[in-house]
C-alpha cells in the first residue's frame, strides 16, 4: 500500500508520527488512514493540533513551499484611526433591533409586534412618501424609453431631456465630470442667489458630493494637518452629530467640544466658544469652526444675531467656518426663521464676506425630498485660496464623480417645477404636506414628552429630532457601569427589548457629565408616534419605578 512513497518517522514528544511522503515536492501528501496506527487505536495526527502544525510547516519548507503564517491585516495591525471611529447611529442598539426583527420573523415571541426605528433620519424608511414630480424625472432618466409615454407631464420630461443630454451618452450611467455636471451647479447657484435674495454665487465654488458627508469629510481632509501641538483642532457642537466625531477620529485630527446652553433651547454662547478655543490652543491648533443650522441632534435654529456672532468670532480668531445646512426647510417653531451662513456674511459687509472662508453643505436626504438612499448632496466654498482649491478639485477627481442619479435629484431640488407649469400644483401640495406634518409631529412630541415626570425636552423648532434629558435612578445608573455601558445607553437598550422602540442614547451625541438624553427622530406617522410616545412615556415611568 506504500508503494512509490517512503515513511518517514517523527518524534513529537513522547509520540511517534508516521508521515506518507511521495517523491515529487510538489505533490506530498499527509495520509494517516494507510499508515501504522499510535500506540492508542484511537488517536490520529487530527488529536495532536501542534504537532500537525510542526509536521505541515516542516514538509512545506522542505519541498519548496512557504509555510503557513499569520494574518497580514489584523485588529493590532490595522490603521488605528479606524478603532477611534464610533457612529452611535448605527451603534449596538441598532444592531440589536435588526436581530429582534429577524426574531420576530421566526416566530419569536416578544411583548410587541414590531421595532419602530426612531433612531435615524431616514424619512422614506419611516412611511415618508416621496415627491412625485422627482420620483417621475428620475424615472424618466433611468429608463429613457418612458419619455415616449404619454403618462408622464411635459415639464417632467423636459427636466429629463435636459439632465440626460448634459451627461454622456446620452446615459444617466455614465461618469460625470468630477465637480459634478456643469448645468447642475449652474442651477445650485441659481438656488442659492434666489434663497439668499440676489447674494451671487458662482458655479466653479460648487461640488456636487455624494450627500453633505462626503463634502464634510472632504473638507476635514483639507484642513487637518500638523503634528503634536500643531495638530489641527475640530470645533464642534456638544451634542453633536457623530459623522464628525467619526471623521476627526479617522483623520487623526483634534475633537475640540464646545457646549450648547439646553437651558435655552440648545443655543449657542460665543462665551463658551470662547472658552473652548482657548483650552484647546494648549494642546492642539484650532482651525475649522463646525456649525449645524437646524440643529441636530437638538433641532434648534440659530437667530440672525447668533450666526453673525460667530462669523465675527471665526474672523477675530482666524477660523475656517463649515455650515452644514441640510436642513434648512426644516424650520416649525414661530418666530423661528432659517438664515445661510453666507447670506448672513455677505450682509455683514466686505469685511467679512471677502475674508472669511466658509464651506456650506446641502443634501437631497432631508428637508420635504428625504430622498436618503440617492446620496445627493453638494457644497460650496467661499474664500478659499486658489491653489488650495486645486488641490480640492484633485482630492474629489480621486473618487471620480458623486453618483449621477444623486445629481439629477439634487439638480430637482434646486429647480423644482414652476408657477404655470403642468407639475406645479402637485408639488407645492406635497411639499407642505411634508413640512406641515414634520411641524405637527414636532410640536405634539414636545407636548408629550413633558407630561412625564423625569422627561424634560425642549422645543423641536428645527430638523427632524428631538433630543429629551431623562433622569436616572442612582440605582439604574450604578447598575449600568457595572455592566461597562453609559446609563442611558443600559435605558435604550432596555427600552428596546421591552417595547421594540430603538432609540439613540445621548451618549453617542456627546452630553454635559452628569446628564442623560436620547435622541428620538419624529418621523414616524402622526398615528405610530403617538403610540410610540405613550409606550415612551408608560415605560420610562416603569423603569423610574423598578430601580427607584
Amino acid at each position: 500500500m506504500l508503494s512509490n512513497r517512503s515513511v518517514r518517522v517523527l518524534k513529537l514528544g513522547r509520540c511517534q508520527v508516521y508521515t506518507a511522503v511521495y517523491p515529487k515536492a510538489s505533490s506530498w501528501v499527509l495520509n494517516i488512514s494507510q499508515l501504522p496506527p499510535f500506540s492508542s487505536p484511537h488517536r490520529t495526527l487530527s488529536h495532536f493540533p501542534a504537532a500537525r502544525s510542526e509536521l505541515l510547516d516542516q514538509k512545506m519548507s522542505e519541498n519548496g513551499v512557504l509555510p503557513r503564517r499569520g494574518k497580514v491585516l489584523t485588529v493590532d495591525t490595522m490603521n488605528a484611526n479606524v478603532k477611534k471611529v464610533e457612529y452611535a447611529v448605527r451603534g449596538p442598539i441598532v444592531q440589536r433591533a435588526v436581530q429582534i426583527e429577524k426574531e420576530l420573523k421566526e416566530g419569536v415571541k416578544k411583548p410587541f409586534e414590531e421595532v419602530i426605528k426612531a433612531n435615524i433620519g431616514d424619512a422614506h424608511a419611516m412611511g415618508q412618501q416621496p415627491i412625485t414630480f422627482f420620483r417621475q424625472v428620475m424615472a424618466l432618466c433611468t429608463y429613457p424609453q418612458l419619455l415616449e409615454d404619454n403618462k408622464f407631464p411635459e415639464d417632467a420630461k423636459n427636466r429629463a431631456r435636459r439632465i440626460l443630454q448634459a451627461c454622456g451618452g446620452n446615459s444617466i450611467g455614465a461618469y460625470t465630470t468630477s465637480q459634478g455636471i456643469d448645468c447642475v451647479r449652474h442651477d445650485i447657484a441659481n438656488y442659492i442667489n434666489r434663497r439668499d435674495g440676489g447674494v451671487p454665487s458662482d458655479p466653479d465654488n460648487i461640488y456636487l458630493t455624494t450627500g453633505a458627508s462626503d463634502g464634510i469629510v472632504t473638507v476635514l481632509k483639507l484642513l487637518t494637518a500638523g503634528e503634536g501641538r500643531t495638530r489641527t483642532g475640530v470645533m464642534i457642537s456638544i451634542p453633536q452629530y457623530p459623522l464628525y466625531s467619526a471623521a476627526i477620529a479617522e483623520l487623526g485630527a483634534v475633537q475640540v467640544s464646545y457646549y450648547l446652553n439646553e437651558e435655552k433651547c440648545w443655543s449657542l454662547d460665543i462665551s463658551e466658544l470662547q472658552r473652548s478655543l482657548q483650552e484647546a490652543r494648549k494642546h492642539c491648533n484650532p482651525r475649522v469652526l463646525c456649525i449645524i443650522n437646524p440643529g441636530n441632534p437638538t433641532g434648534q435654529v440659530q437667530s440672525r444675531q447668533c450666526i453673525e456672532d460667530v462669523i465675527r468670532f471665526a474672523a477675530k480668531e482666524n477660523l475656517f467656518l463649515m455650515a452644514d445646512e441640510v436642513y434648512q426647510d426644516n424650520v416649525y417653531a414661530e418666530g423661528c426663521k432659517f438664515h445661510s451662513f453666507k447670506k448672513v456674511l455677505f450682509e455683514m459687509g466686505p469685511e467679512y464676506s471677502n475674508t472669511v472662508e466658509l464651506a456650506s453643505f446641502h443634501s437631497t436626504s432631508k428637508c420635504y425630498m428625504g430622498e436618503c438612499g440617492f446620496r445627493g448632496g453638494y457644497m460650496e466654498v467661499i474664500n478659499m485660496d486658489p491653489e488650495v482649491k486645486a488641490q480640492l478639485t484633485k482630492l474629489v477627481s480621486v473618487r471620480l464623480c458623486p453618483p449621477t442619479p444623486g445629481q439629477a435629484l439634487m439638480d430637482l431640488v434646486v429647480n423644482p417645477p414652476q408657477p404655470g407649469e403642468p407639475s406645479h400644483n402637485t408639488f407645492i401640495k406635497e411639499r407642505t404636506a411634508v413640512l406641515s406634518a414634520l411641524a405637527e409631529k414636532a410640536k405634539l412630541t414636545e407636548e408629550i414628552l413633558n407630561t412625564v415626570p423625569g422627561i424634560s425636552c425642549n422645543p423641536v423648532q428645527g430638523a427632524m429630532y428631538s433630543f429629551p434629558r431623562i433622569t436616572l435612578p442612582e440605582r439604574a445608573i450604578n447598575l449600568a457601569k457595572t455592566k461597562g455601558q453609559a446609563p442611558d445607553m443600559f435605558y435604550c437598550m432596555k427600552l428596546l427589548e421591552e417595547t421594540g422602540i430603538c432609540l439613540v442614547p445621548g451618549s453617542g451625541f456627546g452630553q454635559r457629565d452628569g446628564t442623560y438624553h436620547f435622541r428620538m427622530t419624529i418621523l414616524p406617522s402622526t398615528d405610530k408616534l403617538k403610540i410610540m410616545l405613550n409606550k415612551l412615556k408608560e415605560f420610562h415611568q416603569n423603569f423610574t419605578q423598578q430601580f427607584s
